[in-house]
């Protein structure tokens, strides 16, 4: 069993890590290569968006690959966690996440720990935060209920969008948040931003939490599938 956990937690670490140097990175190479920000962020969303198509692909069948506190905590109301288990997941995430930022900077020769001073604040940024993550969430419960193994691309191609249609890019996931905190490149946050950040991601996914619950709850679904199959 502690094996198994232990898998599983390197797994977690291993993909934030992996995701959060996707997102720096890219943004890195991407604002080197061209002065056009809406081309620049097109490159961060599409390199952010396949590499989570790829990272859920192969990792979620060893750790279910959260990569994000808010999805653990999610799936640890549902009791699909116990709660020692979702706060070694979030440490690992958030370990893993300051490590893929780590390595992004070494990647391109830029300073390890650069704290972001790119200011990501207002009401506005902020309910972007709170949609994002809802939808984030929304998205991977319904895509349990709907079709286990279509989850990765469903996942990919949401944060894709979501990239583009709010405000704040679609940060929604507070491990990752902290770590772009530690980037002053194209996609960093101001480390006082972050706290607020968080509030809201955390938010928006516990009220996706609620609504899912009730409009996938067992019986009604069932009944769904039985006036499908009747008529």
């Amino acid at each position: 069993m502690k094996q198994n956990l232990s898998r599983r937690l390197v797994a977690e670490a291993l993909g934030s890590a992996m995701l959060v140097a996707t997102v720096v990175g890219s943004g890195i190479m991407a604002e080197s290569l061209t002065k056009d920000v809406g081309l620049a962020l097109l490159a961060n969303t599409l390199a952010t968006g396949s590499m989570l198509v790829v990272l859920i692909t192969c990792l979620g069948p060893l750790s279910g690959a959260h990569f994000n506190p808010v999805v653990s905590l999610v799936f640890r109301l549902r009791g699909d966690l116990n709660l020692s288990h979702c706060a070694l997941y979030v440490l690992a995430q958030i370990a893993g996440g300051l490590a893929g930022a780590l390595v992004a900077h070494a990647m391109f020769g830029l300073p390890l720990v650069d704290f972001s001073l790119k200011v990501r604040a207002g009401p506005a940024q902020l309910f972007s935060e709170w949609v994002a993550t809802f939808g984030l969430v929304t998205t991977i419960l319904a895509g349990l209920s709907a079709d286990r193994r279509a989850l990765p691309w469903l996942v990919g191609l949401y944060i894709t969008a979501a990239y583009w249609f709010t405000a704040s890019t679609s940060f929604a996931n507070p491990a990752v948040t902290l770590a772009r905190a530690l980037s002053n490149t194209f996609s960093g946050i101001r480390p006082a931003d972050a706290p607020l950040f968080i509030l809201a991601q955390i938010a928006g996914g516990l009220c996706a939490f609620i609504l899912m619950n009730w409009l996938l709850s067992r019986d009604v679904i069932s009944s769904a599938r039985s006036q499908e199959a009747s008529s």
